[in-house]
């Protein structure tokens, strides 16, 4: 990599900091708003253990022994994989009995998914088959996450109303997803650049659906539904369960690397 080749490396890995920060945070109204009824109504907390999973792989797969000139993806998983790991405390702590031990044994599930990958990639693996394995482990949970989103697509062309489909969500995980994407490619890392650039054409078919559609904002039968499916991420009306698939899309939409 050349001088100006490693300058826009690091350029699009700090834009790709950010735009994730600002994806992993976007839960926070929903959680204070848990915080303060004390109950997690009807959200669902999958989504946040299993951006967690990914998280974790991804700052896995960033530190330099395992890939190298990936340090920024491990700094903005770590962030993201504490900020998730406090969204699944608070869930679990406020969570009912039922949901609570659901969420207890996936979180369980994931933590030792993780060590395992961490344990065999450290113990049993070296060099590039080491990259390899990680890197694999890193694109299938990327891309899961990154995929999430299209129930919420069918359902906006569906009902050809926006309002299933929060407009700066959309437009940061298309920056995020397009962040990535060249920063990989810059690195020529195909971990990186793949699962990232699946991301940014979904994120762009998002903004595409919202420019189509956006005259019939708050239109649609199912308008009071609709708001349900915008509060997972900022936390408004309540949800009920018929929508419940189309809140866990937009949870885990937040922070993908």
């Amino acid at each position: 990599m050349n001088k100006m080749q490693d300058t826009a490396h690091s350029v699009f890995g700090i834009f790709g900091n950010v735009t994730a920060l600002f994806l992993f945070l976007s839960p926070v109204i929903t959680f204070w708003r848990i915080i303060k009824t004390k109950s997690t109504e009807q959200f669902s907390g999958i989504p946040y253990v299993m951006t967690l999973l990914n998280c974790l792989l991804s700052a896995w797969y960033g530190l330099p022994f395992v890939s190298k000139n990936n340090l920024l993806v491990s700094t903005i998983n770590g962030t993201g994989a504490g900020i998730e790991v406090i969204y699944v405390l608070i869930f679990i702590v406020y969570a009912p009995k039922k949901e609570k031990t659901k969420i207890l044994g996936l979180f369980a599930f994931v933590l030792t998914f993780f060590a395992a990958v961490a344990l065999i990639s450290l113990l049993a693996l070296h060099g590039n088959t080491r990259k390899l394995f990680c890197g694999f482990a890193t694109a299938v949970f990327s891309i899961i996450m990154y995929g999430s989103p299209l129930s919420v697509m069918r359902t906006v062309i569906r009902t050809k109303s926006v309002e299933f489909m929060p407009f700066f969500l959309s437009l940061f995980c298309f920056l995020c997803g397009t962040s990535w994407f060249i920063f990989g490619l810059l690195g020529m890392d195909p971990f990186v650049y793949v699962n990232n650039g699946f991301g940014s054409f979904l994120g762009a078919l998002q903004l595409i659906l919202y420019f189509i559609y956006r005259k019939n904002k708050g239109k649609g039968k199912n308008e009071n539904k609709s708001t349900c499916v915008v509060s997972v991420e900022l936390g408004l009306p309540d949800e009920p369960n018929e929508d419940k698939e189309l809140s866990n899309a937009n949870g885990a939409q937040n922070g993908h690397v």
